[in-house]
């Protein structure tokens, strides 16, 4: 079975499953409105909700335009250093590129993770709308720069379905990010807007987010009851875009130990040559020392990832997309029959987060030094991976990279059998 026949049985599959909609296929651009964000809050504060889905979804269009004819909002094109975040002659290439290269099979038309074969994926799909992104160089709640992006676009997501793009040229890769940057911009500003509505408006009594009728109205009351709802929606825009722009400034800088008080293999091949060279024994005291931290209460590595870093600990969490429908508006993952009109609607069932298993040697967010470093000290956002927390005197800056050595000394090479030990036999001894 060739490439293509595969990806359309895959479809077909994924679409059997997740029951997606026409809305997200390849061949038709649409920009469906976000069914299940609205609809969670109709079912959690008991207000009809297609009002504010009505009016959410006319002013995301005027703001960003359509999926045949994407645009920024006219406010960005005046502000040299807001129209830096997505380059506006670059959408059309962007979405092109999109599609071509089946980004759009996975993450949906809108970017909603809800792709013809996001259902065979695990974990799901991003679903761009939330803003959150997983791998990154920068602090957690940031977003990522663009080279981020850029990186995970040229080398993908190891052990996952987001394959890498290594041929694509830079122009290309710039035209990409943009798309993904406006279908991630345009999904926010959609979300905040029914927050708004939500925390802010009597939906119940009839008031609106926005009113399209009122837009130039001669009546000057109706006419600033539309400006004011308008500033919030541009304001949505302005907060967004500048969290962007931040990011640069939010990148976390990481500095290798520069003694050999604490050496650092840059891969367990490296490792592995360390274990038979000069650096043996202070490396091996490393590891011992960062196997004490991966199973102490501070760091509490095992918790998730279990003793032996097999990714056996706790395993029945979720993700921040699927308790964003689930458990923050009182639902449990695990009630199928309680989130069936939500599924109706768009929401992939849950599925677990599993911690990673530290014997494949897999990082889906890379696994130099640097990368291990900054998931470690900044954690994962959208997942339950936390930062850690620094005890003075008992869990410090530099046991970071002995916890990095421990977890590089849990891979088992290829060479060696499921039979045989996945540990330094020194550092086990020392246990």
């Amino acid at each position: 079975m060739n490439r293509n026949s595969l990806l359309c049985t895959a479809a077909a599959v994924a679409v059997a499953i997740a029951g997606c909609s026409n809305e997200d296929s390849v061949t038709t651009q649409s920009f469906e409105p976000n069914l299940v964000h609205a609809y969670k809050y109709e079912l959690k504060e008991g207000v009809p909700m297609q009002q504010v889905l009505d009016d959410t979804n006319w002013a995301v269009q005027e703001l960003f335009g359509t999926a045949e004819s994407p645009k920024l909002p006219d406010l960005i094109g005046e502000d040299e250093d807001l129209a830096a975040v997505v380059h506006a002659d670059h959408l059309l290439k962007g979405q092109a590129l999109y599609k071509e290269h089946l980004c759009v099979t996975c993450h949906g038309a809108t970017g909603n993770g809800r792709g013809e074969t996001a259902a065979l994926s695990t974990p799901y799909p991003r679903d761009y709308r939330l803003g959150v992104f997983k791998f990154k160089s920068t602090t957690k709640n940031a977003k990522p720069t663009r080279d981020d992006l850029a990186t995970i676009i040229r080398g993908g997501v190891s052990g996952t379905m987001m394959k890498a793009l290594p041929n694509l040229t830079d122009e290309e890769v710039d035209a990409l990010i943009d798309y993904v940057v406006y279908l991630s911009w345009r999904g926010e500003v959609e979300r905040a807007m029914i927050d708004d509505a939500i925390l802010e408006l009597d939906v119940a009594g009839g008031e609106r987010i926005i009113n399209p009728a009122f837009q130039g109205s001669a009546v000057e009351e109706e006419a600033e009851v539309f400006d004011e709802a308008w500033e919030y929606a541009t304001d949505h825009v302005v907060d967004i875009a500048e969290d962007w722009l931040d990011a640069e400034d939010e990148v976390v800088e990481v500095e290798l130990p520069n003694d050999d008080a604490i050496p650092v293999p840059a891969s367990n091949a490296e490792f592995r040559e360390m274990l038979d060279g000069d650096q043996a024994e202070v490396l091996l005291a490393s590891v011992e020392r960062g196997r004490q931290l991966f199973r102490g209460k501070i760091a509490a590595c095992s918790k998730c990832h279990g003793n032996e870093g097999k990714g056996d600990g706790q395993t029945t969490d979720y993700d921040d997309w699927t308790k964003d429908w689930t458990v923050r508006v009182g639902l449990k993952p695990e009630d199928r029959d309680a989130l069936i009109p939500l599924m109706a609607r768009g929401a992939l069932p849950p599925k677990n987060i599993h911690p990673r298993n530290f014997s494949e040697g897999i990082f889906r967010g890379g696994s130099s030094p640097e990368d291990l470093y900054r998931r470690i000290t900044v954690g994962i956002a959208g997942t339950p991976m936390p930062a850690v927390t620094y005890v003075p005197g008992e869990f410090e800056e530099p046991d970071v990279w002995h916890l990095i050595n421990f977890i590089r000394s849990l891979e088992t090479p290829p060479e060696v059998t499921a039979d045989e030990p996945t540990s330094p036999p020194a550092a086990t001894k020392q246990t």
